[in-house]
């Protein structure tokens, strides 16, 4: 049995990530990742992450490895939480 292929509604996903603020979310990422550049803490190419933050608008962006950022916590239940040892 072949599964049917679904059409994607982009103008649906596109209001969907206007709603969420994704575009704005983008900038301040880009834009700490600039501060951080600017203050040597990060170099092009280098594969650092500006580490996943509530407050990264509030200039609290800190950088580390793309592996720990992507890792952690990413999805709800996630069990590589800070402080949560997987059993």
């Amino acid at each position: 049995m072949v599964a049917k292929k679904r059409v994607r509604d982009y103008k649906r996903e596109l209001l969907l990530a206007n709603r969420r603020g994704d575009k704005k979310y983008r900038a301040r990422v880009n834009k700490a990742r600039r501060k951080a550049e600017k203050e040597g803490r990060a170099k092009k190419g280098d594969g650092k992450d500006i580490l996943h933050s509530k407050k990264r608008g509030k200039g609290t962006a800190t950088v580390g490895s793309r592996h720990a950022n992507r890792s952690a916590g990413g999805k709800s239940g996630s069990r590589k939480q800070k402080g949560i040892k997987k059993k």
